[in-house]
């Protein structure tokens, strides 16, 4: 794994050469491309260089031991120091997700318990908007079913980051974790004799992939509808047939935008939701063939699974995927959710890591 190194630092100095070059500089996406790579590696050239001063000053201490004895009782520290250097180097080696400098859509959805589900997915999306507000991300609601008493059937929101975000701090790197059943217990408003109710909201996360190459919709793939937007108990909200529904005629998939009061606007929302849906239909299948291979201990997409529980009597929120617990619940539905989501990213790593480890073994 550590052998890869050297063609990566042989590949960074380039990089930095490239950057000068005016015809790259005149060129805005390969500037972007070339700027997002060099972003990179650059950590990793940081963590190799760190790693060979840490083996350095290893080996001189091991040398100048049998001179000096002080010098012996150093090499212990300076052992756990090179190891605590090769393991940055190597987590941050761990073959990346192709998708981890991507902006992401989120989509929530109401499941079981009625009202108070839907309440609860308007607490999700508020803290999910007060996350990305914290961590200087912008947000855009594309689509929305707002329900009677509050709350939300479904809403779908993308979220960006703005210029170039460091690796591994862009929305999908972070986001993509939140993916699956989040179940909720506390006493709903709707409670008259104050007993605790259990309900559930999901979440789906998708990489914002924008026009790419990589989802090909043919001119003929697309049967597309429009309707008059509605909206708590099937009003309708506006005199214009501005909503859009898109079906993916080959694979049934069905996407609707009525937020916007232009019918293009709808569209375009609902042609960015469906890019984005396609994109992840491709990683799942592609994911559901390599866990035949080896599972998965840290599963990111999967709606079914049920993944947090938030219980409000208790302001404890659980993480059933890490073991990670803690008594702040109300801190985190305001938006502090980065512990939370590096308890993922470290199970993520570690598990790689160690299919890493018996690749190599």
């Amino acid at each position: 794994m550590l052998d890869s190194v050297e063609a990566l630092l042989t590949e960074h100095a380039e990089l930095e050469a490239a950057l000068a070059d005016p015809a790259v500089i005149g060129d805005p996406d390969r500037l972007r491309e070339v700027n997002q790579r060099y972003a990179h590696l650059t950590p990793i050239v940081t963590a190799k260089h760190a790693h060979e001063e840490a083996l350095g000053d290893l080996e001189a201490a091991r040398e100048l031991a049998g001179e000096d004895p002080s010098f012996a009782e150093e090499v212990p520290a300076l052992q756990e120091a090179a190891d605590e250097a090769e393991g940055r180097l190597r987590r941050l080696l761990i073959p990346r997700d192709p998708d981890d400098d991507n902006d992401v859509i989120l989509e929530i959805k109401a499941g079981e318990g009625g009202a108070e589900s839907a309440l609860f997915a308007g607490d999700l999306l508020r803290m999910y908007l007060r996350h990305a507000e914290k961590r200087g991300w912008s947000t855009q609601i594309l689509d929305s079913t707002e329900s009677d008493l509050g709350g939300y059937k479904d809403v779908r929101v993308a979220v960006s980051a703005k210029g170039t975000p460091a690796p591994g701090e862009a929305p999908w790197a972070r986001l993509k974790y939140e993916g699956g059943v989040h179940r909720v217990q506390r006493v709903p408003v709707t409670e008259s004799q104050g007993r605790i109710h259990t309900s559930a909201a999901g979440v789906w996360v998708m990489p914002d992939i924008g026009e790419t190459a990589e989802v090909h919709i043919g001119p003929n793939d697309l049967k597309i509808d429009v309707y008059r937007s509605s909206g708590p108990g099937g009003q309708s909200v506006n005199t214009t047939d501005s909503a859009v529904r898109i079906t993916h005629l080959p694979t049934g998939t069905v996407v609707s935008c009525q937020n916007e009061k232009s019918q293009l606007q709808n569209k375009e929302s609902a042609l960015r939701v469906l890019r984005a849906r396609l994109h992840q239909m491709a990683m799942d299948e592609a994911a559901a063939e390599a866990a035949e291979a080896r599972a998965s201990q840290v599963r990111t997409v999967d709606r079914s699974e049920r993944i947090r529980t938030y219980n409000f009597p208790e302001n404890r929120i659980n993480d059933h995927r890490t073991g990670y617990k803690a008594h702040h619940l109300d801190t985190v539905l305001d938006g502090d959710l980065d512990a939370v989501v590096d308890s993922a990213v470290e199970a993520d790593e570690a598990a790689r890591l160690a299919a890493l480890a018996g690749d190599e073994g």
